[in-house]
């Protein structure tokens, strides 16, 4: 099946899904529950669940039986953006083409639904079924560690502390380890995990993965600077706003994107030991570097 096609049904899978949990959630509170469907049902790309199905597809196991914890993921991912986009953070009006959840419901109640989708993705994380408690404990694990100090909301006070100064690229990688790939490295793992990959895989696919966040993150920066607004749904320059440095402020925009082109072709060449079952991973860390939003 076509590499397109098997994203758009499988992202109509995370959506139906999404909406399902959000309806058994019953918050007592009616905005807090708008506030929450505003941001997690605002579309996206939804890579997060797309990887942890695709990373299970990679090592044997039908990956939509995991639908459940890449859903949990969209959860994590989601909350972390409404945080990102508040008036202590980067302050921004705008998010995949639509006012920002502050913009709408007020930062207070922002913050609310942000930490409201954190806490039920570990819920909705304890509902897979199909695997051993073990796994499911070692899931949990991989994805909170992620999610936390070690890796995303630690990325996030990298990056505000290095807001107005001159950093390495050490620190720059460091900052995007967290921010942004962590939860991508969990997404991968956790599906590889979940179909019981073996440790040979398992390594392979970390690779993969570490070097997807960073073609990711790269492409984004990128964007940020030669990006179109009308697609990409936020404002360009908001890197520079924010005196933020970026791989194309540490490099130049050429060297940038070979640095991408660079990681496209090492996580692609991790995936060799898989065969025909990882060409949806390879062909989706290829598109990260030609895509426009």
């Amino acid at each position: 099946m076509e590499f397109k096609k098997i994203w758009q049904e499988r992202s109509a899978l995370v959506e139906a899904q999404l909406v399902k949990e959000l309806n058994e959630a019953n918050p007592l509170d009616k905005t807090l529950c708008e506030s929450m469907k505003y941001s997690l049902m605002a579309g996206g790309k939804r890579l997060r669940p797309i990887l942890v199905m695709a990373a299970a597809d990679a090592v044997g196991a039908k990956g939509t039986d995991y639908l459940t914890t890449g859903c949990a993921m969209e959860m994590i991912h989601t909350y972390s953006l409404i945080h990102d986009d508040l008036p202590a953070m980067d302050d921004d009006d705008y998010r995949r083409g639509k006012l920002t959840n502050h913009k709408v419901y007020g930062a207070g109640m922002a913050t609310l639904a942000g930490d409201a989708l954190l806490t039920l993705a570990f819920e909705v994380m304890l509902r897979q079924q199909g695997v051993s408690a073990d796994t499911l404990v070692r899931v949990v694990r991989e994805i909170s560690t992620a999610a936390g100090p070690d890796g995303m909301v630690g990325g996030q006070a990298l990056d505000m502390e290095s807001e107005d100064k001159q950093i390495s690229m050490e620190t720059m990688k460091n900052i995007h380890l967290g921010k942004t790939g962590a939860l991508f490295r969990a997404a991968i793992r956790s599906g590889a995990i979940l179909g019981g990959a073996s440790e040979e895989a398992l390594a392979a696919l970390t690779v993969y993965a570490d070097n997807f966040g960073l073609a990711f993150q790269i492409t984004d920066d990128i964007l940020d600077v030669i990006g179109d607004e009308s697609v990409i749904g936020k404002p360009v320059g908001s890197d520079e706003k924010n005196h933020k440095s970026t791989y194309v402020t540490l490099t130049s925009l050429e060297e940038a994107q070979k640095l991408a082109q660079d990681a496209v072709d090492t996580a692609i060449d991790a995936l060799k030991i898989f065969g025909g079952e990882a060409d949806f991973l390879r062909e989706l860390v290829a598109y990260l570097v030609k895509r426009n939003k």
